[in-house]
C-alpha cells in the first residue's frame, strides 16, 4: 500500500504549463531573431552546429527531474511491515445528556460542556481501554462505537451539542439498552456511565439497568447540576437571547433528579457521583471502573509506513547530470553515433 504524507507539494505541478509555455515563447524568440539576420539555409550554413533537438531533450530532462523532486517533496511510503498490537482493558460505553435542561450554568461553563471536558480528560487517562459514546434526549443514538482510537474519541466528542437531537426529553432507558447492543459479543468487563441531570427521564430506566446488570455490565451514573437547579439559556446564533419560560410566563429552572440517579446507580452496582464547579465526578468514577479486571483485547493489526523519497532524489539528479551532460551544439563525435538524429 502506499500513501504520500504530503499531498500539497503535487499543487507544485501545476507549473508544469507555465514552464512549456515559456519554453515555447523562447524557442520562438529565438528564431525569429535568427530570422532577422538571413535565411533557415542561411543561418544553417553560419551555424551548423545548433539542434533544436537537443534543446527539447534537455528541457525534458528538467522537467522529469522536476516532477520527481515534487514527488520527493510529497513524501511516498510505503506499508511494509505489519504487526500484532496486544490490548488489555475494559470496554467503556459514555451515555451524555443532550437536552436543553444540559445548558444550564449552574456548573460552568455550563453542565454539558463541564460534562465534555470532564470526558475529553477520562480519554487522556485511557491505556488500551475500549470508550464508546451514546448521545440522548428524547431519544438515543450512537454518536461513537467503541474504539480505542481516542483521537476520533475526542473528535466526536466535540461534535456533540444539544441542536442535534430534535426530539426532547430524557430517555435514559433507551441509552443504556443502546449501550447494551453496541458493546461487542465478547468476555471484556463492560461498564456504563450516564452522565445527565435526570430531570424529565423518560421510559423504565431501573429496568434497563437492571438488565444491563444481569449481562455482567455495571452502570454508574454522574449527575449533571446542583441542588438549587439554574434557568435554562436560549440561543440564537450563539448569542443569549434569554431563558426558557413556562405558559405563564415563568423562568423554567431546571433541578438535578438526584435520587433517581442514585437509584439507577444502585441497581447496577455502580457508583453514584455529583458533579460541582470544581470537579465533574469521572475521575471518581474511573477509579472505580479501575478496580474491575482487564481483559485481554483481540489482537489489532496496523501498518508501519516507511519513506521511499530518496528514491525520487535519486532519479532527479540522474536526469539533471544528463542534462547537464548533454549541449546544445552538434558535435564530431556525437555526429558519428548519431544519438539524437
Amino acid at each position: 500500500m502506499i500513501r504520500f504524507e504530503n499531498i500539497e507539494f503535487f499543487y507544485l505541478l501545476f507549473l508544469i504549463p507555465v514552464f512549456i509555455g515559456f519554453y515555447a515563447y523562447r524557442s520562438m524568440w529565438r528564431k525569429k531573431a535568427r530570422e532577422r539576420f538571413g535565411s533557415q539555409v542561411l543561418m544553417y550554413k553560419l551555424m551548423p552546429n545548433i539542434s533544436n533537438f537537443r534543446s527539447m531533450v534537455k528541457f525534458i530532462l528538467v522537467m522529469m527531474a522536476f516532477v520527481c523532486m515534487v514527488i520527493a517533496m510529497a513524501n511516498p511510503q510505503l506499508g511494509s511491515k505489519i504487526e500484532k498490537a496486544q490490548r488489555s482493558g475494559i470496554d467503556l460505553m459514555i451515555a451524555l445528556d443532550v437536552s436543553n435542561s444540559m445548558l444550564a450554568q449552574d456548573i460552568k461553563p455550563d453542565r454539558l460542556n463541564a460534562s465534555k471536558q470532564a470526558i475529553s480528560n477520562l480519554i487522556d487517562k485511557l491505556e488500551g481501554d475500549r470508550i464508546g459514546i451514546i448521545v440522548f434526549a428524547g431519544h438515543a443514538y450512537t454518536q461513537l462505537p467503541i474504539t480505542t482510537d481516542y483521537a476520533a474519541a475526542k473528535m466526536f466528542l466535540n461534535t456533540v451539542y444539544p441542536d442535534m437531537l430534535p426530539v426532547q426529553g430524557t430517555a435514559i432507558g433507551e441509552a443504556v439498552d443502546l449501550s447494551l447492543s453496541s458493546f461487542t459479543d465478547n468476555e471484556h468487563n463492560k461498564a456504563i456511565v450516564i452522565i445527565t441531570d435526570g430531570e424529565n427521564h423518560e421510559g423504565n430506566a431501573q429496568e434497563s439497568v437492571e438488565k444491563a446488570l444481569e449481562q455482567g455490565v455495571k452502570v454508574y451514573t454522574i449527575g449533571m447540576g446542583l441542588p438549587e437547579g439554574g434557568p435554562i439559556p436560549m440561543y440564537k446564533n450563539n448569542v443569549l437571547t434569554g431563558y426558557k419560560k413556562d405558559r405563564e410566563g415563568n423562568v423554567i429552572t431546571t433541578k438535578l433528579n438526584e435520587e433517581m440517579l442514585k437509584q439507577l446507580a444502585a441497581a447496577g452496582d455502580g457508583f453514584y457521583v455529583r458533579a460541582n464547579n470544581s470537579q465533574a465526578g469521572l475521575n471518581l468514577i474511573f477509579d472505580k471502573i479501575n478496580e474491575l479486571e482487564e481483559s485481554e483485547f483481540e489482537s489489532k493489526m496496523f501498518t508501519d509506513y516507511e519513506d521511499r523519497y530518496q528514491a525520487f532524489i535519486f532519479m532527479a539528479l540522474i536526469f539533471l547530470l544528463i542534462e547537464f551532460i548533454i549541449v546544445e551544439r552538434r558535435s564530431k563525435w556525437s555526429d558519428r553515433i548519431k544519438l539524437f538524429d
